[in-house]
């Protein structure tokens, strides 16, 4: 009897000591399943404001890029724009990126400026790198394809140039290349940038021919 007494009281005695060690493993397990659902409750949040703050600089990046639009537009009607360029490519397939401050095209009425100044370093025959030409334009025309792209060529002639010149404006930005067809050569050109309407331009015209 006494040693059926003493069993029931070792198995007693261990059950007490298990019982703690089960509730604390469980409050810890509890605890862990807590902190998670904390940290993914956190990331969900994060997530959402992140979404929310996109989506409004998209909106906010596509009402500029549609005023950007219209106003180009406006500036090539009347004929009064420059295309600030910050890369060029050669006939050589080349393509050098280029400060759009010397690298342009302007039309201003009826006299244009092509100047492209590839280098940093040296002067150039314009005094910021490269060559600057001026002349006057004519056979101008301005037409719409399909995809809503803009294309506007001219003839610029004059003492340092002889070409033909068309730009390109995609539909929905300012954004434009352009072609420059010397006509005394097959030295072409193509220019990539965006295009501004003239007096907000912040180009720098070096010495013409």
């Amino acid at each position: 009897m006494k040693r059926i007494l003493l069993t029931v009281m070792v198995i007693v005695a261990g059950l007490s000591a298990i019982a703690p060690d089960t509730y604390a493993q469980s409050s810890n397990r509890n605890a862990r399943a807590a902190t998670k659902q904390e940290k993914m409750d956190a990331w969900h949040r994060d997530m959402a404001e992140f979404r929310a703050r996109s989506a409004q600089d998209r909106q906010m990046a596509a009402l500029t890029d549609s005023i950007a639009s219209v106003q180009a537009r406006a500036a090539l009607q009347n004929q009064d724009f420059v295309l600030e360029a910050d890369n060029v490519t050669f006939r050589s397939g080349s393509t050098v990126f280029v400060n759009s401050s010397t690298n342009f095209i302007s039309v201003k009425g009826n006299r244009a400026v092509v100047q492209i100044s590839p280098s940093n370093f040296a002067s150039g025959p314009n005094g910021v790198g490269g060559v600057t030409v001026d002349g006057v334009i004519s056979g101008q025309q301005i037409t719409k394809g399909k995809d809503g792209r803009i294309t506007f060529s001219m003839n610029v002639m004059g003492i340092g140039i002889n070409a033909q010149v068309e730009i390109y404006m995609f539909p929905g930005s300012n954004q434009a290349s352009a072609t420059v067809y010397p006509n005394f050569n097959s030295n072409t050109v193509w220019l990539s940038g965006k295009i501004v309407p003239y007096e907000n331009s912040n180009v720098f015209e070096g010495m013409s021919l």
